[in-house]
């Protein structure tokens, strides 16, 4: 999917909103009928999509936009609008979607004249698409003037959904749960039956969705406040027909193809391609752990073991145009996400998914959250969290800072490679403590300040010995005390894609 063509794509046409009629009558309860629907076996939508929706390529996809006052730019409350998006090419299910009015919320009835059709993809439109429905809506605030409603929040695909904050571009996602993501079997993909939005209240806004899969039916619960970041708080209920130990709470999903780690996995002319660089985990026990993204040559899935985590996101650390030399993309605008669960979330882990890939077009980071113990059938599950959308870095409590890591192979010696950790601060009195779980020769150990006070620099070399991956763990200490005195970096080493370090 060319997911930077799509996105740019996905802007309505701007003029001045109509009323829109109310539709049908609705479920009064959108936590009921998720509860009503786990009880009961799922029913797969197997309705074809009809023309003129159907077969559709991106091209004549993107030649389908709703219409002012019809399907865009429709008013909800003050300071929002919502577009209503039309199904095709990879969103074939329908979304049953409801607006707020004075007398309450009211489904929206679909119907192929809510859209336009750009001539050279269609011919003649039919007047009804039985079985067709909307596949998501994109609400609209005022986030970077007062008289213009941005984008701020588009929710289409399975239950996919991403925000931004002012001044930034689209890019990591969220979604309302993960099934089976990185595991031996398909990953199971749950998605909205329904969307609900209710009238805006002190600047936020409310949102309902039920979800349904094979596995599990659930609702969510958002209320979005738009800013200079965008938070969100979130409560997600999980209803699971069958036992689920592959679940993934509050996953977060992006794009990795390249950077310093590891840069000659694409040869292309920008320095960095990616929406995210670096987890973050606070956890329950205080740590703060900062761990680089990788574009491995196989899958990999790494798990962070925690009781009652603190936070954990997905960062896009460096904010210069030239790290990234894009200006198109403009990868250096795209957000981070953080998410802070609300309560204690008990014992699991932090997972992180990393996926291979030779191009920018796919999402292959994954990062949630999975209980130690299987959802049982039958059973209750809430979560509830809030998740910012910012420009913004992560915790670092910590005296020194993180500031970015670099790796390449040491060409005098084969089979070795050379890390490089950038930190601020000066190095006096202070010490790097590194260790390898696996069978590797680490030498070459150096701290030292880098010029015109840019911080310390760590660097030392590996040398792997017949193994597939080591984890690599470095933290700064006090010489006197031993306490750290930096964030704990870590690092999955596997060979690289012509079987080398």
């Amino acid at each position: 999917m060319k997911r930077r063509a799509f996105l740019a794509g996905a802007s309505a046409l701007l003029a001045a909103p109509r009323t829109l009629s109310a539709g049908t009558a609705v479920p009064a309860d959108l936590l009921g009928l998720a509860r009503s629907m786990a009880r009961q076996a799922y029913r797969p939508n197997e309705t074809p999509l009809p023309p003129p929706f159907a077969g559709l390529d991106y091209d004549a996809y993107r030649g389908i936009r709703p219409l002012a006052g019809r399907a865009a730019q429709l008013p909800v409350g003050p300071g929002y609008s919502v577009d209503l998006l039309p199904p095709g090419l990879y969103f074939p299910d329908p979304v049953q979607i409801e607006l707020p009015h004075p007398d309450g919320v009211h489904e929206v009835p679909f119907s192929p004249d809510l859209f336009s059709f750009e001539p050279r993809y269609f011919g003649d439109i039919p007047d009804t698409a039985p079985g067709a429905g909307f596949s998501g809506l994109r609400l609209r605030h005022p986030l970077n003037s007062p008289d213009v409603l941005d984008e701020v929040m588009v929710l289409q695909g399975a239950s996919y959904f991403r925000a931004i904050g002012q001044a930034m571009a689209y890019g990591l996602s969220a979604r309302a749960v993960a099934l089976g993501t990185g595991g031996p079997t398909p990953e199971e993909f749950p998605r909205f039956t329904h969307l609900r939005l209710h009238p805006p209240q002190d600047g936020k806004i409310r949102l309902e969705g039920v979800i349904d899969s094979p596995s599990l039916a659930g609702h969510i619960d958002m209320t979005l406040h738009p800013g200079t970041d965008t938070r969100m708080q979130i409560a997600t209920t999980l209803l699971p027909r069958r036992e689920i130990a592959d679940i993934g709470v509050a996953p977060l999903t992006s794009m990795y193809l390249k950077g310093p780690m590891r840069a000659a996995v694409s040869d292309d002319f920008r320095p960095r391609v990616h929406d995210s660089d670096v987890l973050a985990i606070t956890n329950g026990a205080g740590e703060h752990l900062w761990r680089p993204i990788a574009n491995p040559a196989t899958l990999q899935a790494s798990a962070f073991v925690d009781n009652g985590p603190s936070a954990f996101g997905l960062f896009q650390i460096p904010r210069r145009y030239a790290d990234y030399e894009d200006t198109e993309a403009r990868y250096h605008d795209r957000p981070s996400a953080m998410v802070r669960p609300t309560g204690n979330w008990g014992r699991g882990a932090v997972v992180l998914v990393e996926i291979p890939t030779d191009t920018e077009f796919m999402d292959n980071i994954v990062a949630f959250w999975r209980p130690e113990a299987p959802l049982q059938p039958g059973s209750e599950h809430s979560f509830r969290y809030s998740l910012d959308w910012t420009l913004g870095l992560p915790d670092q409590t910590p005296p020194m800072r993180i500031l970015q890591s670099r790796s390449g192979r040491e060409h005098d010696q084969p089979g070795t490679r050379r890390f490089v950790i950038d930190l601020s601060g000066a190095p006096d009195g202070l010490s790097p403590d590194i260790s390898v779980n696996g069978p590797a020769e680490i030498r070459g150990i150096g701290a030292f300040a880098l010029p015109e006070g840019l911080g310390t620099r760590v660097t030392f070399l590996l040398t792997p010995k017949d193994t597939s991956a080591l984890e690599l763990r470095m933290v700064m200490r006090d010489d006197a005390s031993g306490q750290p005195a930096s964030p704990i970096w870590l690092h999955r080493w596997t060979p690289a894609r012509d079987g080398g370090v």
